[in-house]
């Protein structure tokens, strides 16, 4: 048995894999019972509680009811530092003061207008001017629309129907390829989409040459996110951009999270120039946003000027708040300099959290790459692929997650991590002695999960 450095009180159960996620489970429900009432007061209204299915985590989620700066507070009183900023969309931390004083701004002026306002076209023309590959681009209110549309777009310009993803990918709530079948299966949209496994360069370009004539689009993350963190080798990326170019196919690079790991996202980094961008999360500074941008020739198709033009419409593609916010953050708290000291920061913390894995010799690997990272107890090595990381338990997940919370640290169920502008050293000193922790403690749980991941 170990115990908790936060509380010593609680000794730790090791036995296997099973009893200690009972009893992480069993320690989370004991100290968070408000929750407990919220939630069974949510589930006489909503399914399961729930409208937003990952924010759900057996036995029942947690609920927030405050936040500031890089911290949240739950309803039973406890404080968290947010290490997981909202699956990406929570960069500018909670309340920012020059993204709240834009927003309070925009609410004196009015907030349904039923025109165009001035916001929309400097958002339009900051993001343009950090993203070389963005000629022209539009609006929309999510990622998933922002992905729907860029496909739209491509199928239009090419005259042909199907799409190129990748196994693990997540382009929104009906755009979902997840490596390992959910057991209620999916809600896609009924595009004809073919899967490639990702990484995998001779079986995507024998999938690309199959179908070539038919391809409109091949959509990929540079880095995939709800798939684990793991990034697309440049090689990879780069024999796309030669197939789109000789099949006359559009690249499409989802950076609706990658967006924010460089002052020009993952593209930059990786010097490859999509032929369309979607965008969302952080970019309208914490509220609802999506937009989607790349060659002119794809998206003058748009303008509503001529005779041939396509709608598309929206009420909120450019509420006056989204955009003010968006605005204010993107020109004034995410410059490019702050968007290459975060990420540096972010290299820093995946190093120091994978040094005292080495130091350990512990069973786990933190994945990633600038201020988005994912850890991944008990497994060797960084994964490449999807399949890499399939295998690991699920109730070692549990355990790190449960693990953290009672360590004053929120992260998501799955292990992602990702950080905040508002975040201190101390905060990264907190993240790394509360991982730390869970090493020394689930030592053994580890090494038996990294057995059976091998077999």
């Amino acid at each position: 048995m170990t115990t908790v450095a936060a509380n010593p009180n609680i000794l730790l159960v090791n036995v296997d894999l099973a009893s200690a996620a009972a009893e992480a489970a069993a320690l989370y429900t004991e100290a968070n019972p408000k929750s407990l009432e919220r939630h069974r007061s949510a589930a006489e209204s909503m399914p399961g509680g729930n409208t937003r299915t990952v924010l759900f985590f057996s036995p029942y989620p947690l609920c927030f009811v405050r936040g500031e700066g890089a911290r949240l507070w739950d309803v039973d009183g406890h404080e968290y530092v947010d290490f997981l900023g909202e699956y990406t969309a929570g960069l500018y931390g909670h309340s920012h003061p020059v993204i709240t004083d834009a927003i309070r701004r925009a609410l004196d002026a009015g907030i349904a207008l039923g025109g165009h306002t001035p916001h929309e076209a400097v958002l339009a023309a900051a993001i343009k001017s950090r993203f070389a590959s963005v000629d022209l681009m539009r609006f929309c209110n999510s990622g998933t629309e922002a992905n729907l549309l860029a496909l739209s777009a491509a199928r239009l310009f090419t005259k042909r129907d199907k799409i190129l993803a990748f196994a693990g990918g997540y382009h929104g709530s009906v755009l979902s390829f997840p490596f390992t079948a959910p057991p209620g299966g999916t809600i896609n949209v009924p595009l004809p989409v073919i899967l490639a496994p990702y990484n995998d360069l001779a079986a995507t370009e024998a999938l690309i040459a199959a179908n070539a004539k038919d391809l409109a689009a091949i959509i990929i993350e540079p880095m995939l996110g709800g798939g684990g963190c793991i990034q697309a080798a440049p090689e990879f990326l780069a024999a796309l951009r030669r197939a789109c170019d000789r099949h006359g196919i559009v690249l499409i690079f989802d950076e609706v999270m990658t967006s924010r790991l460089s002052p020009g996202g993952l593209q930059q980094l990786r010097g490859i120039r999509p032929d369309l961008t979607s965008f969302g999360k952080y970019l309208g500074g914490g509220l609802p946003t999506g937009a989607f941008g790349g060659r002119a020739d794809i998206m003058e198709r748009f303008d509503p000027r001529r005779p041939d033009a396509v709608a598309h419409a929206g009420t909120f593609n450019n509420n006056v708040l989204t955009m003010a916010a968006g605005v204010a953050g993107l020109t004034r708290v995410y410059t490019p300099e702050a968007a290459v000291a975060l990420n540096r920061s972010g290299d820093a913390l995946r190093e120091r959290l994978n040094e005292l894995i080495r130091r350990r010799g512990a069973r786990a690997v933190v994945s990633g790459c600038g201020s988005m990272m994912n850890v991944h107890p008990g497994i060797d090595r960084q994964p490449r692929t999807p399949a890499d990381i399939a295998k690991i338990p699920g109730p070692l997940r549990d355990i790190f997650h449960f693990d953290m919370l009672t360590r004053g640290i929120h992260v998501a169920r799955r292990g992602m991590i990702n950080l905040s502008l508002p975040m201190t050293g101390h905060d990264f000193d907190r993240m790394a002695g509360a991982f730390d922790e869970f090493l020394s403690a689930r030592a053994g749980l580890l090494a038996e999960a990294a057995g059976a991941s091998r077999r």
